[in-house]
């Protein structure tokens, strides 16, 4: 049972008291640590967010860069194939043309040489044509 004398107030000054002293010593400096410690994750948090933003723009411009670095090797690439094929259709119609000038001197060297031939054995076609009528006679034109 519950008797209410001079001992209860002196119990309540006393709880009074201690909530006083422990929110003096412990309750408020606990407070402010965990105050303390939550704004450091925030700020934590934020520089995270900032990190992650950078690292996100870093790698879109390294990606961009990357893609304009492969555009312009392809373009070099393409310039350079161009450029060799170029020089290659140039080479060959040189030769092209070397071989068909040796062709067309071979050809009228051919030909001067069949027509000279062709000279010789017409001059050689009468008196051989002769030979063959007096021998087929048997006797001389």
């Amino acid at each position: 049972m519950i008797t209410v004398d001079l001992t209860m107030p002196l119990h309540i000054l006393n709880i009074l008291f201690l909530i006083v002293i422990l929110n003096a010593v412990l309750y408020r400096p606990v407070r402010k640590i965990l105050a303390e410690r939550k704004e450091k994750i925030a700020d934590m948090n934020n520089e995270i967010d900032t990190f992650h933003k950078n690292a996100k723009l870093r790698a879109e411009e390294f990606d961009q860069k990357f893609r304009d670095a492969r555009s312009k090797a392809k373009a070099e690439f393409d310039a350079a194939r161009n450029e060799a094929q170029e020089a290659g259709a140039a080479t060959l119609k040189q030769i092209r043309e070397e071989s068909d000038k040796a062709k067309a001197d071979q050809l009228s060297k051919i030909a001067g040489e069949i027509q000279g031939a062709e000279q010789t054995l017409k001059g050689q076609v009468e008196n051989f044509a002769t030979e063959m009528a007096g021998k087929v006679l048997g006797r001389a034109l």
